[in-house]
């Protein structure tokens, strides 16, 4: 796999050659704008506000708004040029326990790889990570931004977990919280047992993207029709639970976990002894 971004992560005195490896992957299916009439693809073009006409990559520059119709233009070099000092380092300034850390904050991960020289102070860094529970608040200019990021330990690896900034975070104070009356110990208590009720030992591996796959067959069935219409699935959309029904909803919910607890026990083989 080809690095993104290659440097090194400095704290203190001691500096880690590391690559910044993708650790994630977008799978979203990509659909293309088509002509209804004759199904031709339609592309996209770059055009100038002023007289309408295409402008070719050649011709196109990066430009800040710093006033209404007014800008400042930036090329290549420019962004090179910008005072900041380690652009090739991830600087750690922090140790932070991970758990202080709200969850918003956190944006993509990446995997740390070290490069040559670099695996026994990489392997302590981890490993001092792992038995504190912390992360290492840092930051770092991947092309042309600075970003907040936590260098956090991850099995035998070190993961680079880009942040946003406080600022980029919207204020929780904007959001509006209807007032409404407390719930009864008898509604928190169901609730409680609810949760034990559907509680499962973490598995990412039970959790896949029904929609896409979905959307794939819908596909499938499409093509193999011809582009025809499909009769719709007749599928509604689940009701607002009613707050005045909240009690009810919960034992109705309960019964039915209780249920699902008991075929998945009734669908496990048991186990046999071995003879002795």
């Amino acid at each position: 796999m080809r690095a993104i971004w290659k440097g090194s992560i400095s704290f203190g005195l001691v500096s880690i050659p590391v690559a910044l490896q993708n650790a994630s992957r977008t799978e979203e299916l990509k659909f293309r704008l088509l002509r209804k009439r004759d199904l031709s693809p339609v592309n996209y073009r770059r055009v100038a506000q002023v007289d309408g006409k295409e402008v070719p990559w050649g011709e196109i520059v990066k430009g800040y708004e710093y006033e209404k119709g007014k800008f400042v233009v930036l090329k290549d070099e420019d962004f090179k040029r910008v005072d900041l000092e380690a652009t090739d380092t991830i600087d750690i300034v922090d140790f932070v326990d991970l758990a202080q850390i709200n969850p918003v904050y956190f944006h993509r991960p990446y995997y740390l790889e070290p490069q040559k020289g670099g695996a026994s102070a990489y392997n302590l860094l981890r490993q001092v990570l792992a038995d504190t529970n912390k992360a290492g608040i840092s930051k770092v200019i991947i092309r042309t931004r600075q970003h907040l990021a936590a260098v956090k330990a991850n099995g035998n690896l070190l993961v680079l977990e880009l942040m946003r900034f406080a600022d980029e975070l919207i204020s929780p104070s904007t959001i509006q919280i209807v007032d409404s009356k407390k719930s009864s110990p008898r509604e928190l208590c169901m609730a409680a047992t609810l949760v034990k009720q559907m509680t499962e030992d973490w598995d990412p591996e039970r959790y896949t993207d029904d929609y896409r796959s979905a959307l794939l067959k819908l596909i499938e069935k499409k093509r193999k029709s011809g582009g025809q219409e499909l009769p719709t699935n007749g599928h509604e959309a689940k009701q607002a639970t009613n707050v005045i029904d909240l009690a009810s909803v919960l034992q109705q919910s309960l019964a039915e976990a209780s249920g699902q607890k008991k075929k998945g026990q009734k669908s496990k083989p048991k186990s046999r002894r071995r003879a002795a």
